[in-house]
Parts: C-alpha cells; structure tokens; sequence
C-alpha cells in the first residue's frame, strides 16, 4: 500500500479512503508561502468549450471548467490552452471572470482523432510558447496539465518558464488496459512511456481519489510525497432535486409510473451501456409483463472506439428484443441534463474504468440513487447501499438482479435519492478549488526551494 497522504475526513490518513468516509479536505498550513497569481492549464484534446456527452467531451471538461472558475474565485487567474477543433475561433475567449481560453491551431480543425494527437503536440506546445512570448517574465506561476497529451506540452513548458508542473492524468493507460471491455482497442506503449515519463517530470500528481493515488504509486512508480488527492466536485447550484421526479418527467415527457433506468454518458466499449441494455433483456426474458413499465433512454453520442459502430447500440437493442423499450437522445446541456437525472429512478454506470465518475455525484445531487460498477473512483462517488448500489464484475444477470430490486422495492428510488442527495454535499467545487490551490502552494513552495538549493 503507497503512503501518500490524503487529506480526508478531518484527519490524515494513508492507503485507501473508505468508501463510507465524506471527502472533507483538511487545507494543510504552508506559513506564508504564496498561491499563484496566475496559472496556465492544459486541456490539447478536449475544449473546456465544448459539449460533455459526445466526441472527446465529457467529466474532464467539466472538471476542467468548474475547476478554472473556482480557482477564479479565491483569486486565482486562470487561462485554458486547448486545441481549435475548427476554423474562426477568436484566439482568446472570456468564460468567465478571471478565466480565459486560448485557442492554439495545432494540425487540421476538424477529423483529427485523439490518437492522431501525438503528432501535433510539437504544434501546440509551439503556440503555447507564442502566447507566453507576448508577456513579461514570470507571467504564468505554474502549469497545470489534463490527461497525458497536455502533460507533455506542460513538461516542456513548465521547464522553459522555470515554473512547477502539476498534473493530473484523469484517466492511465495501465489502468484502462488491465479492464478492458472486450472488443475494445488498448491503449499504445506510447501513452504508456508518455506517461511514465510526465509522473518522473511532475511536481506533483493530482488523484481524484485515494484507490488512483495508489495506482500511480503502484503502476508508474510514482514518488508519494508528489501525490495529492483531491475529489473532483458537483456544481451543487445546478444539480439540485429541484421540484422533484414527476415535475421532471412532465417537462421531459416521460412516462409517471415508469421504471427508468437512466444511461447517460459518452457511447464507447469502455462505458458499457451495452450492459444496460442487456441486463434490462434479461429481466423481460424473466417477466414479459415488464414490457410495460419499463422505459430505458440513451443520453449521449458515440466517442472513442465507438465512434467505428456509432449505430451499434440501436443494433443491440433490436437484437435483444427490446428496441421499443430503449429510447435514444443526443447529449444534452447541464441545464436540461440534471431534468434527465431527476426524471430517472435509478442512473446506471457499468463502466469498465471511471478515474472518479462525476456524473454519479451529479445524479445523486439531483436527487437519484446510482447503480455502478466497483471500479475507480465510483465505490467513493456511490455509497454502496446507503445512496446507490455497487455491482461487481459485468454479468448482465446480476446488473439485472439489481435493476430487479427497483421494481421489487418502489420506495427504494425515494429513500436512496435522499441520501444521495445529502451525500452529494459534501462534493462541492469549493473544496475542490481551494484542495487544488493548496496542492499548488505546495508545488511552487517546493520548486522554489529545489531552485534555491541548486544554486546555493
């Protein structure tokens, strides 16, 4: 077991956090040293711009932004660099106070997939350094990188300005390959050296939650004194129980006295709606009168390897019979999206891998309990039996014994959802930003003095 510290529960602890414990981040003092004014953060494949749900967008672009704009709030100045996915973007846009996004051409606007990426990171970093070399020294105090491709471009940056590099890897190659969903491309040995080399080059390594803290340390051999963990958050402002599951369904047109088990997230291998679909197969199989009572929406658009059969979920579903029970909706914004989780009963996440699984916490906020898979940060994210139910292993029979327990049980989605929704509380933003600006303090404090020593 590593033995990074992570600041939870009001106390600090080593090894894994238990998934029972609320994440509170106890801020760890640093005297007088200083948070950055101003820091440069990295997103090359994904713009914070851009809508989660489909194509490369999704919890990190979210993360991305709630993060930039909290960050903004206690002061601390923000300015994305992503890559123009199209032509005629103004090179810099306001998102909010304090937070802008530049966009930096790096190879063709549009077609270009993520794996193509790698060839175009000379590109981007090219264009970060234009945009530094248009300011003072010491302009930015600390790069903050997202995924491996950015943190490439930030090591290389972080060097030319002098500045520390803190970075977060969202999702690993080793993590992803050792539970692959099956017919499902692995990740190349070049993300894999990629990101053994960024975990030796960053200052620090920001976990989302204890178990992936312990999979830097255990699979690259990361340093845990460089390991923070700090918990993505919810915007607990938007996602809220609101007037409740039946004004919801109302406004959404979904049937009252349905049984609605809820997907919603990007369609590829890795999420495993097909899961879903097949579980849902297998509870109709055992009771034909089902039929009528369930009513089962897709909200998402095809992503990643599923981009190569973006029709194979409509596919499933006729092949299982149950092509009138499974509804498809493109993604939609946060604003109508939280209406999807509030309408649902129950939202089912049997993916294969989630670094942490911010649309779990999202639902809960909204009032829902969640069905998930044990796997990454979701045993955290889903208090198992209290605000949700975790489900080992991908069998459609037990994903379908589960389901089952909400038909059985009515009172379960009520009961479960309020304590989702109070246990969703104690994942705001906030905690989140002011966890991460400790973690930068930290990294600038100890950069500093590694310089100071180099030279004394």
């Amino acid at each position: 077991m590593s033995q990074y510290v992570s600041r939870l529960g009001g106390r600090r602890t080593t090894g894994r956090l238990t998934r029972h414990d609320p994440p509170r981040l106890r801020l760890p003092e640093f005297g007088q040293h200083r948070k950055p004014r101003r820091v440069a953060m990295l997103s090359v494949h994904t713009s914070p711009l851009h809508q989660p749900g489909t194509g490369d967008a999704g919890g990190m672009n979210v993360y991305i932004v709630e993060l930039a704009k909290r960050l903004a709030a206690i002061n601390i100045e923000v300015e994305i660099f992503t890559r123009a996915t199209e032509g005629g973007l103004p090179p810099v846009v306001e998102l909010s106070p304090g937070v802008l996004v530049r966009h930096v051409d790096a190879g063709p606007y549009e077609g270009l997939a993520k794996e193509e990426l790698p060839a175009q990171l000379c590109a981007f970093t090219h264009g970060v350094m234009q945009a530094w070399a248009g300011h003072r020294p010491g302009y930015y105090d600390l790069v903050h990188s997202h995924y491996w491709l950015s943190g490439h471009v930030g090591w290389l940056a972080a060097e030319r300005w002098g500045v520390p590099l803190v970075h977060a890897m969202h999702t690993m190659a080793k993590v992803k390959n050792a539970a692959l969903a099956e017919g499902d491309t692995p990740e190349p040995a070049a993300r894999v050296i990629g990101e053994t080399q960024i975990v030796n080059a960053a200052d620090r390594l920001i976990a989302n939650t204890a178990e992936e803290a312990d999979e830097l340390v255990r699979h690259y051999e990361a340093d845990p004194a460089k390991v923070a963990v700090v918990h993505p958050g919810v915007n607990l402002e938007r996602f809220t129980v609101g007037d409740g599951r039946a004004a919801a369904r109302a406004r959404l047109g979904l049937p009252q006295d349905a049984l609605i088990p809820l997907f919603a997230g990007r369609i590829q291998p890795l999420k495993a709606p097909d899961i879903l679909l097949r579980a849902v197969a297998v509870m109709v199989d055992r009771d034909p009168s089902l039929r009528g009572r369930l009513f089962v929406p897709v909200v998402g658009g095809p992503s990643g390897s599923g981009l190569a059969k973006p029709e194979g979920l409509q596919k499933l579903a006729a092949k299982l019979g149950i092509a009138d029970l499974v509804h498809f909706h493109p993604p939609v914004g946060q604003d109508r999206l939280v209406d999807w989780f509030r309408a649902a009963s129950v939202l089912v996440m049997p993916s294969y891998n989630e670094s942490f699984g911010l649309v779990a916490i999202e639902a809960q906020a909204a009032g829902t309990p969640v069905l998930a898979a044990e796997v990454g940060g979701l045993p955290v994210a889903v208090n198992d039996g209290v605000t949700g139910i975790l489900v080992p292993g991908h069998d459609p029979a037990d994903w379908a014994n589960r389901l089952q327990r909400f038909v059985d049980h009515p009172a379960l989605t009520e009961r479960m959802g309020r304590e989702a929704a109070r246990h969703a509380q104690f994942f705001g933003w906030d905690t989140a930003a002011s966890g991460t600006a400790d973690v930068y303090t930290a990294a600038i404090h100890d950069h500093r003095r590694r310089v100071r020593s180099h030279h004394g």
